[in-house]
């Protein structure tokens, strides 16, 4: 829990240990907390805790021992199979081996119940191929452990399971050495030489996360500080690397380099400091938190300069540790923004928070989706067990991506925004014996008149890329079907709860009654102008089913007469079918904030 006394005593402290310049520019201000900051700090905290945010002691000790058996386990296995390769047991018995930890659990911010990501490390003689066998069936005879599947063929291989109730990802590295040392430090660039790509993408997780905590001036600041922002981007549905926003490494380097760039400030502050950063960034410049070291070894860095295709990159926040990757490269144009525009909302929020506006709870309002956009694609997602099921929405949901871009590809096409979260079909339409779930892209058009959209090749594309690659990898069983329907808002019943599209209208309706009379009239003003639009926009889109047996088709016709499908309860939206947003004007600290970070 944030402590003020502590995080200022540990900020003064760092002043003699840490650098005065952190990352690749010097600080913008290296002013400490007002007591005002101090308040707005606790009240933070006060706001985090209907979220059950934190461990008791006691999960956190449970925790402490499943890591403790998962490292005997490792020794053991290492042992074991060291002598099954003729190693003398007085030798096999001192080459060592352990688990490290990063992510979320590694920096600290991991919420309550959340999955443990770990790295087994080996000596020299344990090949992956051990690591996906012998282990792998050590693991099924642990008592503890259920849940148990490996995916070899991934970039990042890995072990998944449930050990003891703690979700864990296990991923594996050999390093070139005889011995695995219990106190053996992973930073050293020279344990990377002689390793294959696996290997080193393995390490890069623990090299990351321990990086970026070496990086940043004031670590309990940090956290708390990261998991704000966290929840943040969970409730405004932006957090999500797969599907092309941001993961959890990329928000905590987002994080770090606000704390390096405002070192002694208090979390609250640095919340807000946050927004105003990230708000004026002038992407695709890098997010970087220390200057790329140059050692040599023959991996690929993330280097524009070099690499032609690194220039695409449109949002590129850089890992400190070598080699040197952009962690956001799945990043799309309209997933940058829709991030942007989020940012420029988030610092609205938290300098009327820090003017005494609004509480901290208006920040971790979720976003109105499905009252933002007037038409969407629904993906539906469905197989006969469980298990296929988390296989086929696994794979599904890696390539969503592929056809975000097919859509921006499409000019009269403005934005393609996807919802990382997925629904449960309704009970009405649930097949016997089926597993499906569902996800929505809302689709914002640019301005035309009479204009029809055919968007068959970008659908048919999605699907038979899917469909391809399920089939390469074995994947594709018998039930796995994926569906895309064109839907508009006035249909969303069809499809979701009346729980969910109720409360989007409730949070709008509180925002409304909140807002201003100016505000009022912006809102009326755009209403007219949608009433007064006279443009009529249809759109044919032709959804595919695949599966291994057969392919069907349905071709759904929607038509749009502006806000002609909107019920008596729903926000009026502006002509382009986003709700209005008030501009914030650059302060005086914004403008040199501004000038700081793009230089």
């Amino acid at each position: 829990m944030w402590s003020s006394q502590n995080s200022n005593q540990q900020s003064k402290e760092n002043e003699a240990s840490k650098p005065s310049t952190l990352g690749m520019t010097s600080a913008i201000s290296t002013a400490y907390p007002k007591p005002s900051d101090i308040v707005k700090t606790k009240e933070l905290v006060d706001s985090l805790k209907p979220f059950d945010l934190f461990e008791s002691d006691q999960e956190l000790n449970h925790r402490l021992v499943i890591l403790g058996k998962l490292n005997l386990l490792v020794k053991q296995w290492i042992k074991d199979t060291s002598i099954s390769k003729n190693i003398p047991e007085s030798i096999a018995g001192n080459v060592g081996g352990k688990i490290y930890t990063f992510g979320s659990y590694r920096l600290g911010v991991h919420n309550k119940g959340a999955d443990i990501d770990a790295l087994c490390v080996a000596p020299r003689h344990i090949y992956r191929e051990d690591f996906f066998s012998t282990f792998y069936e050590l693991l099924k005879q642990q008592t503890e452990v259920t849940d148990l599947r490996s995916v070899e063929e991934a970039y990042v291989p890995v072990i998944k399971m449930n050990f003891d109730g703690i979700e864990i990802d296990m991923l594996f590295a050999r390093l070139d050495l005889k011995e695995i040392p219990d106190t053996m430090d992973l930073q050293d660039d020279l344990l990377l030489r002689k390793l294959d790509q696996k290997c080193v993408r393995s390490l890069n997780g623990c090299r990351v996360t321990d990086e970026i905590l070496r990086l940043v001036p004031n670590i309990e600041n940090f956290r708390l500080t990261l998991r704000t922002i966290k929840i943040w981007a969970k409730k405004h549905g932006i957090y999500s690397n797969v599907l092309g926003y941001l993961g959890g490494v990329s928000w905590a380097m987002l994080v770090a380099r606000t704390c390096q760039l405002y070192p002694n400030a208090a979390p609250a502050t640095l919340v807000q400091k946050f927004f105003l950063v990230f708000s004026q960034w002038k992407w695709p410049q890098p997010v970087l938190l220390k200057q790329p070291s140059n050692v040599n070894l023959g991996f690929t860095v993330w280097d524009p300069r070099v690499h032609v295709q690194d220039r695409y990159h449109l949002m590129p926040i850089i890992t400190p540790a070598y080699p040197q990757q952009n962690s956001t490269f799945n990043v799309s144009a309209s997933t940058r923004s829709i991030m942007v525009e989020e940012f420029k909302q988030g610092l609205q929020i938290t300098e009327d928070i820090m003017q005494n506006k609004e509480k901290w709870e208006k920040l971790f309002e979720p976003s109105l989706f499905f009252l933002k956009y007037r038409h969407f694609i629904v993906l539906l997602v469905s197989a006969n067990t469980p298990e296929d099921h988390l296989e086929w929405c696994g794979l599904v949901e890696s390539k969503v991506r592929l056809l975000i871009g097919n859509l921006e590809r499409n000019q009269y096409i403005k934005l393609a925004h996807i919802n990382p979260e997925n629904f449960n079909l309704l009970e009405s339409q649930i097949q016997p014996n089926q597993q499906s779930v569902m996800w929505f892209i809302g689709l914002e058009f640019a301005k035309s008149e009479h204009l029809n959209l055919d968007l068959t090749i970008d659908i048919q594309t999605f699907i038979e890329t899917v469909n391809k690659t399920a089939l390469n990898i074995n994947m594709l069983k018998e039930g796995m079907t994926l569906e895309a329907k064109s839907v508009r808002r006035k249909q969303l019943t069809q499809y979701l709860s009346m729980s969910i599209i109720k409360r989007e209208r409730k949070t709008s309706a509180n925002k409304a009654s909140s807002n201003n009379g100016e505000s009022k009239k912006r809102l009326s003003d755009h209403a007219q102008e949608g009433e007064n639009k006279k443009s009529r926009l249809s759109t044919d889109i032709q959804g595919v089913t695949c599966d291994d047996s057969s392919n069907t088709s349905t071709t759904i016709q929607c038509n749009d007469d502006s806000n002609s499908n909107m019920s008596s309860n729903e926000e009026p939206t502006s002509t382009n079918g986003v709700l209005p947003t008030t501009t914030t004007s650059l302060t005086e600290e914004s403008q040199q904030t501004k000038e700081a970070i793009c230089t």
